[in-house]
C-alpha cells in the first residue's frame, strides 16, 4: 500500500513538473537594510545580493532590478549553443532598447541566466518599465516571455 501511494506521488509530481522552455523570476532591490520582521524568503534574497558588499557605497550599487531566467531544452542538446537575450527598456530613456546577453555550450540541457539593472545605470536611467526574455538554440526561436508592457 505504501508502495502504492509513494509511486502515485510521484507520478503526479512529475505530471504538474513545469515543462516550459523559459521561466523568468523578477526580484527588485530597493534598500540595503535587512529587516528581521521582513518575510524569510525575501530576506535571503536581499542577502544573495549584498553578499559581499562591504561599504555603504558598494550596498548602493547592488540596488536594482535583479532577473534570473531559467531555461531548459534538453531535446536539442549538442545542436547548437544556447543563447538568452534580455531586452529591456527604462523610465528615463524609453525609446532606447537595450540588450544584455549570455551565452552556453551546446552540450549544456539546462541553466540559469542572470541579468541585472542596478547601480548608476538604475540610479540615472530609471528602474525597467518593460522587458523581453528569449530563448536561442543556434538561430532559432525556442521561447519568449515579455512584461505587459513591451511593445
Amino acid at each position: 500500500m505504501r508502495l502504492l501511494v509513494l509511486l502515485g506521488t510521484g507520478l503526479l509530481a512529475m505530471s504538474c513538473a513545469s515543462t516550459e522552455k523559459l521561466l523568468v523570476k523578477q526580484f527588485t532591490l530597493r534598500n540595503e537594510q535587512t529587516d528581521p520582521k521582513e518575510n524569510l524568503m525575501l530576506r535571503m534574497e536581499k542577502q544573495e545580493k549584498l553578499f559581499g558588499a562591504v561599504s555603504m557605497q558598494e550596498r548602493k550599487q547592488r540596488l536594482g532590478q535583479y532577473y534570473t531566467m531559467l531555461w531548459n531544452d534538453a531535446s536539442g542538446v549538442g545542436t547548437a549553443p544556447v543563447r538568452v537575450v534580455f531586452l529591456y527598456q527604462q523610465a528615463q530613456s524609453t525609446n532606447r532598447i537595450k540588450r544584455m546577453e549570455q551565452t552556453f555550450s551546446a552540450a549544456t540541457p539546462s541553466g540559469k541566466a542572470e541579468f541585472a539593472v542596478r547601480g548608476d545605470d538604475y540610479f540615472k536611467r530609471g528602474r525597467v518599465l518593460a522587458w523581453k526574455a528569449t530563448l536561442y538554440r543556434g538561430q532559432e526561436e525556442l521561447a519568449s516571455q515579455q512584461s505587459y508592457l513591451w511593445q
